[in-house]
């Protein structure tokens, strides 16, 4: 059993607790602007972490009470890019010469922390470089939304994603209190991932590693944090150290394969493929399991072939598309990157 709250989340509470005080008071109903926290639902959730996490229910329903609902937040999650962005569209707004460029110079900067934590980690820099290019620009814009308005609206604003959304509410609250984070000011994205690698509040508690040993872990300045967390993910989602990503997959005129665009399992092997007509640029054993993948450009139909590290850079981001811009951004990044740092 918990028997204190950290210093900052006691502050925090305390101011809230003023207001709460003064709100109960007043029989009238919450603003048009806020949460409805007498609504069954959340109730129950207050009722439920309370209980789970040994918190006083009054201390998260006067967290709760300040989040807004943001509508653009449904709106933004309901037309990802992911979705509604052909590949080659999707490429060319992450796969610039803008962030090419500045993956090269972030490299350099920091390459002396950067590739020591791949090493010891066991995953390709590039890819750590990548992910951090497509997910904030290297660190430069990591969101602006309230994290706590995003995850509450996601939770109690729509149905379709309440389910998840809540899990990582109640998640958030337990970092804020872990991590000594301000819950009334951290920001993200409208998904509410945070930091320069976005990491949901689940993520950041289960794979973000506090690298330098200062018994902190801060993903939005701490280079060695970041950089470790990132790898980290990677591995425990099963990234296989000197492995291929992906390659180009060569088709017969005469192939007959069939291709589930929603498919991000390694449902197949090379041999299978083989035997329809579809070949790899890659030499593998005809055992390796692999996924193919639609990679449509500008002027007609393309594919690729996906290997286990394909699949694992799809558990960061869910979408083949994104895999496919992590491995070309970190593939251009690598062929930029100078042999040592000037």
């Amino acid at each position: 059993m918990r028997t204190h709250l950290f210093t900052l989340w006691r502050l925090v509470a305390l101011a809230v607790f003023l207001q709460l005080t003064l709100a109960d008071a007043d029989t009238a109903p919450p603003p048009a602007t806020h949460f409805d926290l007498n609504r069954p639902d959340i109730r129950d959730f207050i009722h439920e972490v309370a209980t789970r996490n040994d918190l006083s229910p009054r201390v998260v329903r006067a967290l709760l009470r300040h989040a807004v609902p943001q509508i653009r937040v449904i709106e933004r999650t309901e037309q990802p890019a992911e979705r509604v962005l052909a590949w080659w569209e999707y490429r060319a707004h992450f796969v610039t010469e803008k962030r090419i460029a500045a993956g090269v110079d972030f490299w350099v900067e920091h390459r002396e922390l950067l590739e020591r934590v791949a090493a010891e980690r066991g995953v390709a820099p590039e890819y750590i470089v990548a992910i951090l290019g497509c997910e904030t620009f290297y660190g430069r814009m990591t969101g602006h939304d309230r994290v706590l308005d995003a995850l509450m609206t996601l939770a109690f604003g729509q149905p379709a994603h309440s389910k998840l959304a809540r899990s990582e509410l109640e998640q958030f609250i337990l970092l804020a209190r872990e991590e000594h984070l301000d819950p009334l000011t951290v920001t993200g994205s409208y998904a509410g991932a945070m930091g320069a690698p976005q990491f949901m509040p689940s993520s950041y508690r289960r794979f973000a590693v506090d690298a330098d040993g200062n018994q902190h872990i801060d993903l939005w300045n701490d280079w060695a944090d970041i950089f470790a967390s990132i790898a980290n993910y990677l591995r425990e989602h099963g990234w296989e150290p000197a492995a291929p990503v992906m390659g180009a997959a060569l088709i017969d005129p005469d192939a007959d394969f069939h291709i589930d665009l929603k498919n991000l399992e390694l449902n197949e092997t090379l041999g299978e493929l083989n035997a329809e007509g579809v070949e790899s640029e890659i030499f593998a054993p005809a055992t390796t399991p692999v996924v193919l993948v639609s990679a449509e450009e500008q002027d007609g139909p393309a594919y690729r072939l996906g290997f286990k590290n394909f699949q694992v850079i799809t558990r960061y981001n869910h979408s083949a598309r994104y895999a496919m811009a992590v491995h070309d951004l970190a593939q251009a990044i690598r062929a930029r990157l100078p042999s040592t740092a000037p």
